[in-house]
């Protein structure tokens, strides 16, 4: 076993563990144990209590991206200081500034990508779990928690006639199989197309003025049509398996996206004033937003009433 498999071990075997899990169950309630679709929905259970359990990162996420933006602000200043300066004492000085600010915030430009990274090793294992199938079942072997039988279930187990466990690329030549091509196709465009949208309407609807003029918005924007192509190049070596797990991963991501931009909008975005609108033609009062910064109290020394200021008074001033 090389270093790389031997780090995937633990997902592989929860991975296997809880498709395995969700196909007993279905088979427990009478579908059938060697359905393609038995197994599809085995992968979509597995999704669905991987997002779950990912939800709580999910909202240090939108914490940490809300403090990103909040202090932009301080951020610019804080490069027009150091501006021109290439010194190592001055390096130091800007990066310890630069702590400083992430702390006071509450935030750092890592947080936002922690349910991305907590989901690759998942992803990478499902991938090796789909693509030794069909080795292990010519063997005999098991792989994780599935038994020798699973495994030879699932290398049979098919879709409008593509098998789970073939790819795109694999589709070709003497194996040709037109369902593989034309089902990988379907599924690597939804992808691509519910990562995009998911992007796009974060751009678009949930994001400040002042975001949208910042350096980190330039970077977005080339992330808007990277990633699809990146994700969409990579589907055609994906198992069918695998391309299940990550459209249905992305469509979970866009309905989460479109729920927090309805719901808990970025303060100051397009989104936040809609939600502002519709609670006031409801009558509502507006809720603090999930990431927005408090208002500091107002002093009540300073605090004036209509036609006069009041005055501070001293609480140990003699009487005369």
């Amino acid at each position: 076993m090389d270093f790389f498999n031997t780090i995937l071990f633990p997902f592989q075997w929860l991975v296997s563990w809880i498709m395995t899990f969700f196909h007993d169950g279905f088979t427990f309630m009478g579908m059938d144990a060697a359905s393609g679709w038995t197994w599809t929905l085995s992968i979509v259970g597995l999704v669905v209590v991987i997002r779950a359990a990912l939800i709580p990162v999910f909202v240090k996420q939108i914490k940490a991206q809300r403090g990103m933006q909040a202090l932009q602000p301080d951020l610019r200043k804080l490069q027009k200081k150091y501006k021109g300066k290439t010194d190592q004492l001055s390096r130091q000085a800007m990066t310890q500034e630069q702590m400083a600010l992430y702390k006071k915030h509450g935030t750092n430009p890592f947080a936002a990508c922690l349910p991305i990274l907590i989901q690759m090793p998942f992803f990478f294992a499902l991938f090796t779990v789909l693509n030794g199938v069909s080795r292990a079942s010519e063997t005999g072997d098991t792989i994780g928690e599935m038994t020798a039988q699973e495994v030879v279930q699932f290398d049979d187990a098919e879709i409008f006639g593509a098998p789970l466990s073939s790819t795109f690329l694999g589709s070709f030549g003497d194996n040709a199989n037109v369902s593989v091509i034309i089902l990988s196709v379907i599924m690597i465009l939804a992808m691509t197309a519910s990562q995009f949208i998911t992007q796009k309407q974060i751009m678009a609807k949930n994001m400040s003025e002042e975001a949208m003029q910042s350096p980190f918005m330039r970077q977005q924007k080339l992330m808007l049509y990277i990633l699809p192509l990146v994700f969409g190049i990579g589907g055609i070596n994906f198992p069918i398996g695998v391309l299940i797990y990550w459209t249905t991963t992305n469509i979970w991501t866009m309905a989460q996206q479109f729920y927090v931009i309805r719901r808990m909008p970025t303060p100051g975005s397009p989104a936040a004033k809609a939600l502002a609108e519709r609670r006031a033609k409801k009558g509502l009062p507006m809720m603090p937003l999930l990431g927005e910064k408090k208002a500091d109290p107002v002093p009540e020394e300073v605090i004036e009433t209509k036609g006069q200021r009041t005055q501070p008074q001293r609480k140990n001033r003699k009487k005369k």
